[in-house]
């Protein structure tokens, strides 16, 4: 099995940013011990801060691999562009958020990649991505 995870704008600060709510752990350290714990599984990593260079990620392997973890951050809940990419492509794909967004201010409640995911994880910290790494089990 051939996973991704596509992280999105600022996730590369985590460790750092905010560790209140994203705690004090970086992700190449998390990913690590993910792949780890699902050694028959390849479990690819790419981050960008940058709308368009997620999109074009999307459309990369959006057709050959078995699944997508995205966590695209702030671009959830503003952009079309990401959910329109999400729709054309044929690799299921499950949104992941580290925090609960629905606890959080309003206008993290729109997502738009939701409509087009096969589900949403949030609010369970790192360990989202270890659930979402399960939903394709």
């Amino acid at each position: 099995m051939r996973l991704i995870i596509i992280n999105g704008p600022n996730l590369n600060l985590l460790g750092k940013r905010e560790p209140e709510i994203y705690g004090s752990q970086t992700f190449e350290d998390y990913l690590q011990l993910l792949q780890q714990k699902f050694k028959d599984i390849s479990i690819e990593y790419y981050q960008s801060n940058v709308e368009g260079e997620l999109i074009n990620k999307l459309h990369e392997v959006g057709f050959d691999y078995d699944g997508i973890i995205l966590n695209a951050g702030a671009y959830t809940h503003t952009s079309i562009g990401i959910g329109d990419a999400i729709k054309g492509i044929t690799t299921p794909v499950v949104e992941v958020h580290i925090s609960n967004t629905f606890g959080r201010e309003a206008f993290r409640h729109q997502s738009y990649i939701s409509l087009n995911a096969k589900g949403v994880i949030l609010g369970f910290g790192m360990q989202s991505y270890d659930l979402a790494v399960q939903s394709f089990l």
